[in-house]
């Protein structure tokens, strides 16, 4: 990585998430960082928080770079493909497409010629704990694909997958901090309404769920078998179960999950 420079063409939070890993990882230096956006704000941000070279003209982001995050919305990719053209290059890019929904063959149409690889990855980037999936374009070769996983597993862990599974992807990683983040305000919650101070509460429940996490990763184990572990017999924690399980919390995150991935097949299709 160290000659190699990447554009993001949209400077957004999802886009500065992943500049700002790359940074964190020590994968590039800011001055390998180059984006664009028509919204100033976003543009000013990206620059303060990554020191990246910023621009309001996508051209001038294709020029300099080498790899290319289209980061931009979901309905806005086909037109800036097209307004692009000629300056893209396909000796010289590779695009890394983050846009929801959008499939590979919009994109191949929408730029004919070109290198893509299609990855839904997730804000924790971050923080290098970013959960990830990608899949290949018919042009791609075997050498992007390699530098597309790194870059991803620079911050966080990353799959190669089918593309018809990177809806579901999105579903449950793409949409899930958000998930999370409503559980570790609902955990917090619960503790200031039990007692705690609000600023113990949120920390309490914020470590809990990441040693939660930590635990079905390092361990290898169900996460039921390490629910059980917890359980003890007429405990303090099956009484909480139980009443999570009237809540219906399963059934609520299974739905959450679909709902998103159906979003998501709805936006490649529009």
């Amino acid at each position: 990585m160290s000659g190699t420079t990447i554009g993001f063409l949209g400077a957004g939070k999802m886009a500065t998430a992943l500049a700002k890993g790359f940074l964190r990882a020590g994968l590039v230096k800011p001055s390998q960082l180059f984006a664009s956006d028509v919204a100033k704000g976003a543009i000013d941000a990206f620059a303060a928080e990554t020191g990246g070279t910023v621009s309001a003209s996508n051209a001038a982001t294709v020029a300099a770079a080498d790899v290319l995050v289209l980061a931009v919305k979901p309905d806005q990719v086909g037109e800036l493909l097209q307004q692009l053209g000629s300056a893209l290059d396909p000796a010289r890019h590779l695009i890394i497409s983050i846009a929801a929904g959008v499939s590979l063959a919009r994109l191949e149409t929408a730029a004919p010629g070109q290198r893509f690889i299609r990855v839904m990855p997730n804000t924790p980037a971050l923080v290098g704990a970013s959960a990830s999936a990608y899949s290949p374009g018919s042009l791609a070769t075997a050498a992007d694909t390699a530098l597309t996983r790194q870059l991803l597993c620079s911050v966080g862990i990353a799959f190669e997958v089918k593309e018809k599974l990177l809806d579901a992807v999105t579903g449950l990683s793409g949409s899930g901090p958000a998930y999370g983040f409503i559980m570790i305000e609902a955990l917090a919650d619960g503790g200031v309404a039990a007692g705690l101070p609000r600023a113990i509460a949120q920390q309490l429940a914020a470590q809990t769920l990441l040693g939660a996490a930590r635990m079905v990763l390092e361990t290898g184990e169900h996460p039921a078998a390490l629910k059980d572990a917890v359980c003890s017999p007429g405990g303090t924690t099956i009484e909480a179960v139980h009443e999570l399980e009237k809540a219906g919390i399963r059934a609520g995150l299974i739905a959450a999950v679909r709902a998103s991935a159906e979003k998501s097949k709805k936006l490649g299709q529009s």
